[in-house]
């Protein structure tokens, strides 16, 4: 089993979940394009003026989905 990676868009502003929540559309397309083996996205609202956009991808699509999209950072993913 590989390890999964957690990579994160934070996005700041007094909209940003509904700006997190558009991005995960188009991580979505990006998912189903190049056929990405996990399909795990979601949205995180930390603060009023702080959230998150991730996805999921497995340790040996990390680089490619990283070049092509710059995250702002990834971390371990543990389900």
């Amino acid at each position: 089993m590989s390890k999964k990676i957690k990579l994160i868009w934070d996005i700041r502003g007094p909209e940003s979940i509904k700006i997190a929540e558009h991005h995960i559309h188009h991580l979505s397309e990006y998912i189903e394009d190049k056929k990405l083996k996990n399909h795990i996205t979601g949205t995180e609202a930390i603060s009023e003026t702080l959230s998150v956009a991730y996805m999921v991808v497995e340790e040996d699509e990390m680089i490619q989905v990283r070049d092509d999209l710059k995250p702002t950072r990834g971390e371990w993913y543990d389900e």
